[in-house]
């Protein structure tokens, strides 16, 4: 075996490797740049990498595992945005929108975004999904998109406005129902002219 096929070997048996698995391994590191770049294996994380096949189960695996440890915690933002397959960005970390008086989770193998929220803001429009029998609550496509004009600062501008376009593009959504989370979030006058120019 030369060194691209033992990287994905190895890669295929762990699911997800570590930069120091392929060291171990004896495969040097200058082969994960020849392999993300010709588009064999996917960097899913700093020092994580993986086949693209499989970068959806890594995602949905740790939505399903942030359910389990914080149940208060809706997924929103970038993590649902890729859950709704709205953004080409793979988050570092899962992002959860949790109440305004929880306690911050202490999770020390999970990386989280938190996000705190209260009333309308924290309950409307949540959904679920079932994930390896985990039942995970997740914003619809409407509130997520408000969301990240709501958190605009924190997650870029650019993220909210590809995300709003994607969603009228792909029908996922309608500009009444984004309009109406839009008010629920306090942002509707911000989005608005961008659904007017979207449509």
């Amino acid at each position: 075996m030369n060194y691209r096929e033992r990287a994905l070997e190895l890669t295929r048996v762990r699911g997800i490797a570590r930069a120091r698995d392929f060291t171990a391994a004896g495969i040097p590191l200058v082969y994960l740049k020849r392999l993300t770049d010709a588009g064999d294996l996917v960097r899913v994380a700093r020092g994580l990498y993986q086949e693209p096949a499989r970068v959806g189960e890594h995602v949905a695996h740790e939505l399903a595992e942030a359910a389990r440890r914080v149940p208060q915690g809706v997924v929103s933002l970038i993590s649902a945005l890729r859950h709704h397959g709205l953004t080409t960005q793979l988050p570092t970390a899962v992002w959860l929108t949790i109440p305004q008086t929880a306690r911050t989770p202490k999770v020390d193998d999970l990386p989280l975004e938190i996000v705190r929220a209260a009333d309308e803001v924290l309950t409307a429009g949540v959904e679920t999904v079932l994930i390896e029998g985990v039942t995970v609550p997740v914003y619809n496509v409407p509130k997520t998109v408000a969301d990240c004009f709501k958190h605009r600062r924190r997650i870029g501008e650019d993220v909210a406005i590809e995300a709003l376009r994607d969603a009228l593009r792909q029908r996922k959504t309608t500009p009444g129902d984004l309009l109406r989370y839009a008010a629920i979030d306090r942002v509707a006058a911000r989005m608005t002219p961008y659904i007017q120019a979207l449509q």
